[in-house]
């Protein structure tokens, strides 16, 4: 039987811990806090008991489950295991100075593995004695729940190495995708305009919060609208992930942070994890109410949606990543209504262009460039899927 470990008690090690040992497999979870041990036990226990109360396991199963993870606050306890998968805070110095570590304790064959949002994976493996383990494999929050993985080889993985990492993160039922080692690799860089665009429209006075959240759960079928769900990932995180981008790609107009997400964080109004955001998540307070205007709401959406698709299409020009793979990502990992490049083929790719264009000239701002990969299938009179 396989056994993987899993650096980090957090949320996210302990989510990826218990779809490990739901599919079968024997998992050593590590962390150098015993609060944060006890915590991931205490957790993953919480979450079985429901599953149990819902009928998805027996008590037998969610025993069963639970006894194949080991606690341990010494990574010795990796040295037998098939790959080991760092969730650890996302600080490149300090995901190489645990993979460092790691690699001196585990078998030569052992996948050094990454749950990094927008890390460089070719970065952690510099500093290894042999690079080609390393691979980035990116879970998605509440792991157990999130269908997608997306799977990042750097530049020196071995092509072996790849195969079978995914070979094992598909058989713990999870959909994986291929990504090139890019900043923000799929999901994170893709949707940059959903949050970056809707910020420029409140800005600008368009509309406010509400109206924007309105027009995009309700208009275009979205599951949260952009405010929700940044207040629901927590501004500072979703901040911190934009201004990681942004200077990852050379200070790109299209990931260019907002000021006003800037002074939520600063105010530490990170949404609803502390009761202030976008919201006031606070007892007895008000929730301003949309303006339900379907003429505003959309524009609210074209705008978004064209920004979104141009992301899409620039993505798949520099290949990052497959077509199949691009939509796969946006509607598994982040639960879009449908895939990007499906939806440019459903509104027209001549009616993106022309909507870019115009944005362009309005504002003179090269966020609003539109790929060349649009332009060049209007030219030959292609769609993305036939």
């Amino acid at each position: 039987m396989n056994t993987s470990g899993i650096l980090g008690a957090g949320a996210m090690g302990s989510g990826i811990a218990q779809v490990a040992a739901a599919a079968g497999h024997n998992v050593v979870i590590c962390d150098n806090l015993t609060i944060a041990l006890s915590k991931a036990g205490k957790g993953i226990q919480s979450t079985l008991k429901t599953s149990v109360d819902k009928g998805k396991f027996t008590d037998a199963e969610a025993y069963s489950l639970y006894s194949r993870i080991k606690f341990t606050d010494h990574m010795s306890d990796f040295r037998d295991c098939t790959m080991v998968i760092e969730a650890i805070v996302e600080d490149i110095d300090q995901k190489q100075i645990a993979f460092k570590s790691m690699e001196a304790i585990v078998d030569p064959e052992t996948i050094l593995a990454s749950n990094t949002s927008s890390l460089s994976i070719s970065a952690m493996g510099a500093q290894l004695k042999t690079p080609e383990r390393i691979l980035g494999v990116h879970f998605f929050n509440p792991a157990p729940m999130m269908r997608l993985v997306e799977i990042i080889p750097g530049i020196q993985t071995d092509p072996a190495v790849i195969l079978k990492g995914k070979a094992l993160i598909d058989s713990w039922g999870k959909t994986t995708v291929l990504v090139k080692d890019t900043p923000g690799f799929i999901v994170n860089r893709v949707a940059r305009p959903y949050y970056g665009e809707a910020l420029r429209i409140l800005e600008e006075g368009i509309a406010d919060e509400a109206t924007i959240d309105w027009a995009m759960t309700q208009l275009a079928g979205f599951r949260m609208g952009p405010f929700e769900l940044m207040d629901f990932i927590g501004n500072d995180i979703n901040y911190t992930v934009t201004e990681t981008v942004f200077t990852a790609f050379y200070f790109d107009p299209r990931y260019k942070p907002s000021f006003t997400q800037k002074r939520l964080v600063d105010a530490h109004y990170f949404g609803r994890k502390n009761g202030r955001g976008f919201y006031d998540y606070r007892e007895g307070a008000v929730q301003p109410q949309p303006v339900k205007d379907e003429k505003l709401g959309r524009s609210i959406v074209d705008r978004i949606l064209v920004m979104l698709i141009n992301e899409a299409a620039e993505t798949l020009y520099l290949r990052v990543a497959s077509r199949d793979d691009i939509d796969m990502a946006m509607s598994h990992g982040v639960n879009y209504p449908k895939g990007l490049l499906a939806w440019a083929d459903e509104v027209g790719i001549q009616n993106v262009v022309n909507q870019l264009d115009a944005l362009h000239t309005e504002y003179l701002d090269d966020r609003y460039r539109c790929s060349a990969q649009l332009r060049k299938m209007v030219r030959e009179g292609k769609n993305f899927y036939p």
